[in-house]
């Protein structure tokens, strides 16, 4: 399995190796370490960006189920715009969700947060500040960061969340121990909808309904007015071809909350 602990210990073993061809039977080139230092490179981003990999630690991605079910998670509230509407078009079609929410974005909108509880969504922590370099942060600065958020929303809802979405999809060492010492478990997706990139709604919604498959989480953004004109169509798709659509901890079996 690839994993941080494995491509190190391989690693040290391929330069440990190297070194003593080195010294004891025929000097080598400058090349011979600088290619292994490129792969190993090479291999931290992929483990670092792509959180499917689950290279530093586990992130629930898909759930495995023969039941034609599917989850809805959106990014990025509440906020006023989009999210009241994305509100009321789950509520119309009778459609569970859950929310990962920053803690900026809460203060201030207090009620909105209220409201995507009281409708029956979960509700998820997606960091407090959503910085541009979240990843950079030491341990110690993330695991106050979602300490922060999750105080926020057990203020709103009564009840302090466990389910947690890394900032981009970024992981490293440092999230692995924040996540830990805050209590957390992460969550990812099977289908990325890039919704923040997307423009025209027809061509999105063509994109994220191929190969839908059972357990498959959905990551869209409810502060983008592209996914407000897709999720009608979406919803009626998916429920044509025999989908029903639940919550992230009703598809994947674990808690959303203490």
């Amino acid at each position: 399995m690839l994993s941080f602990r494995n491509v190190n210990i391989t690693m040290i073993v391929l330069l440990l190796l190297l070194a003593a061809i080195d010294i004891w039977v025929a000097p080598l080139s400058f090349w011979w370490y600088l290619l292994p230092a490129f792969i190993y490179l090479n291999i931290l981003f992929y483990g670092s960006y792509f959180i499917r990999a689950g290279f530093y630690f586990k992130s629930y991605c898909k759930a495995d189920t023969p039941e034609l079910q599917i989850a809805l998670t959106f990014d990025d509230g509440p906020m006023e715009s989009f999210t009241p509407q994305v509100l009321a078009i789950l509520k119309e079609y009778g459609i569970p969700a859950t929310f990962f929410c920053i803690g900026k974005r809460i203060q201030g909108r207090e009620q909105l947060l209220q409201e995507l509880h009281r409708a029956g969504h979960t509700i998820g922590n997606h960091s407090y500040s959503h910085h541009a370099l979240f990843d950079l942060f030491s341990a110690g600065k993330m695991q106050r960061e979602l300490e922060e958020t999750g105080d926020l929303i057990k203020e709103q809802v009564g009840k302090r969340p466990l389910l947690f979405r890394p900032p981009y999809g970024v992981t490293n060492p440092n999230l692995k121990k924040a996540i830990r010492k805050a209590g957390y478990q992460s969550i990812g997706w099977s289908v990325r909808s890039y919704d923040t990139i997307a423009k025209d709604a027809d061509q999105l919604l063509e994109k994220v309904s191929k190969k839908v498959q059972p357990g498959d989480i959905f990551l869209f953004h409810d502060t983008m007015e592209v996914t407000v004109q897709l999720l009608p169509m979406f919803i009626k798709r998916m429920k044509e071809k025999g989908f029903s659509f639940v919550s992230v901890d009703q598809l994947l079996k674990i808690p959303a909350y203490a």
